[in-house]
């Protein structure tokens, strides 16, 4: 490698200077270094200081470029040349230039130092982000054998005697949440499983795929909730096997289409009337008076071809609703 530096050099200095940054980092990695040292390496070796800042992790490091550890808690400058640990991350290594964009040895410097951060984060913190498709894939497969799926779940620094979630997005691949599941959501329909261990987490995620058919768009077209916990759902969770996606829809849905082409405020207003605790309350929801909503209920009857305002008209409505996501899923 210093043969090859050396001739680069002589035909390109920034050529030769990446391969001796490659080199430099490869070694450090061989050893096993830690932060620190990381840190310290691409602090000397641009000449700058050097910042590692994972709030997830709680870790920031910061060294001179005379390889002095001086932590600092301002904000790094967003004008230094940076780059994340993980692509589309947000803990991210900064070199404190004041340059418009970074040199070629810049940015070798952060891509191998980050590289070899991120490695040992995994390593010793665990790893913030359970996001290895690979890993996700062997923990969330019930086929896999219990030891496999065990090994990749310590590998996305999940703890085998703690629980955690599978989510279901509508678009994108399966992923696995650890804790609290508030905070953490993809945007989008959504379908949660409930917390369990981790060897159980293949059930989870087949819950979780079933509660993405309960969601909506949450438009005047395909009112409803965009995230839907399966361990909400209860009994109601027995429609998805009575409704197959794609196959004719049930009488009441394909009477509610009807109503809902006809009528463009229709589905809206349906679906306050049963998410709500009262008419009056569905009113206020929808931002219309009282009586607005009567005359609608009126009308609706008329199209549908059943009472609303029953007990036995509303939870029909609801199961026709609730079988409208299942059918068109």
């Amino acid at each position: 490698m210093k043969e090859l530096a050396g001739r680069l050099t002589a035909l390109d200095p920034d050529a030769g200077a990446a391969v001796r940054v490659i080199a430099y980092f490869d070694r450090l990695s061989e050893a096993r270094a830690g932060l620190e040292a990381l840190v310290r390496g691409a602090a000397v070796l641009a000449g700058v200081p050097a910042r590692l800042v994972d709030v997830e992790r709680r870790v920031r490091v910061r060294v001179e470029a005379d390889g002095t550890r001086r932590d600092s808690g301002a904000p790094p400058d967003p004008g230094w040349p940076t780059t994340a640990l993980a692509p589309g991350g947000v803990a991210a290594l900064w070199l404190e230039r004041a340059a418009a964009a970074p040199s070629v040895v810049d940015a070798v410097i952060l891509e191998r130092a980050a590289g070899a951060v991120r490695l040992v984060l995994d390593r010793t913190r665990g790893r913030a982000p359970v996001d290895d498709p690979a890993l996700v894939e062997t923990v969330l497969d019930a086929t896999a054998p219990e030891a496999a799926r065990l090994h990749a779940a310590r590998g996305l620094g999940l703890d085998p005697a703690a629980s955690a979630r599978a989510l279901a997005p509508l678009d994108g691949r399966p992923r696995i949440i650890a804790g609290r599941a508030d905070s953490v959501l993809p945007a989008g329909r959504v379908g949660v499983g409930p917390a369990v261990p981790v060897l159980e987490l293949p059930q989870s995620c087949a819950d979780a795929r079933t509660a993405l058919r309960f969601t909506a768009e949450g438009t005047a077209q395909d009112p409803g909730p965009k995230i839907v916990y399966a361990d909400e759902l209860g009994g109601v969770a027995l429609l998805a096997d009575l409704v197959a996606p794609g196959a004719d829809p049930p009488p009441d849905v394909q009477a509610l289409e009807a109503a809902g082409a006809a009528a463009p405020w229709l589905l809206g207003t349906l679906h306050a009337v049963v998410s709500t605790a009262s008419l009056r309350a569905a009113a206020a929801e929808i931002n219309v008076h009282h009586s607005t909503l009567q005359d609608r209920l009126s009308h609706a009857e008329h199209l549908l071809g059943w009472p609303l305002r029953t007990p036995q008209g509303r939870l029909r409505l609801q199961l026709a609703l609730t079988m409208r996501h299942l059918a068109r899923s």
